[in-house]
């Protein structure tokens, strides 16, 4: 039977390469995006044109109504969800004494209260049928912080402390429960960097460069396979060392 992968934030970076990796593997894949209506259409296309089972419904997952809604009419379609990524996210650079509160609170609507909506939503289903795995898309910033990122550090360390807690708590019901935190990452968060930043970050990296998106989603499917049946509440790393 084909599994149900549900990626929150599927349109774009890091969620899209899951997108594409969980379709051409066998998944009929479900994603949600919010403003990228047109870049999700073509995604979806571009994915059902080389035979993958892909489809995507617009969703502020900020709303928790909205979620709700949205859930509900996937569980009506696909019956049930048997893999969870939460990718979406959002970023703010700049001094923490120069940020508002509406900036604060929009960043941990979008990056926290988002993973708990879209997640209290799927869980049910997974727990009735005792299995489902549930990767949380933290960052590097979440484990160590990073000035001028202040609220972003917090909304990722927030996610560590999630995926950690509620593995305990449903592990016994045998959904698994992951976090990747990755590093730099060539996506459209990091495009502000400039070449010199970029070339800075990369020397600081022990593995000598920028990461893909594409080695993040991989790390992910894995988490999400049989062969990470006795792996959860892990926090794996994808940062080619920078922080270790």
């Amino acid at each position: 039977m084909r599994k149900i992968a549900l990626i929150t934030g599927g349109s774009r970076g890091i969620g899209a390469a899951c997108v594409r990796l969980f379709a051409r593997s066998g998944y009929a894949v479900v994603f949600l995006a919010n403003r990228s209506a047109d870049r999700a259409q073509s995604l979806t296309d571009a994915l059902r044109a080389e035979g993958c089972d892909v489809a995507f419904r617009l969703c502020d997952v900020s709303d928790s109504t909205q979620v709700a809604s949205v859930i509900d009419d996937i569980l009506r379609t696909w019956r049930r969800i048997d893999a969870l990524v939460n990718c979406a996210g959002i970023a703010h650079i700049g001094l923490f004494t120069d940020m508002t509160e509406a900036e604060w609170d929009r960043l941990f609507a979008v990056n926290v209260r988002s993973v708990f909506s879209v997640t209290k939503a799927v869980l049910p289903g997974m727990i009735s049928r005792q299995t489902g795995a549930i990767v949380n898309v933290s960052s590097m910033w979440g484990e160590v912080g990073a000035s001028c990122e202040v609220a972003y550090s917090a909304t990722k360390a927030a996610i560590i402390g999630m995926t950690k807690a509620l593995a305990k708590e449903v592990g016994p019901s045998g959904v698994r429960i992951n976090c990747v935190t990755p590093g730099v990452i060539d996506t459209d968060m990091n495009a502000q960097l400039t070449q010199e930043d970029r070339a800075a970050l990369a020397d600081e990296t022990p593995l000598g460069r920028i990461g893909a998106a594409e080695e993040v989603a991989q790390t992910i499917l894995y988490l999400c396979s049989e062969g990470a049946s006795f792996i959860t509440g892990q926090v794996l790393g994808v940062s080619g060392g920078l922080v270790i």
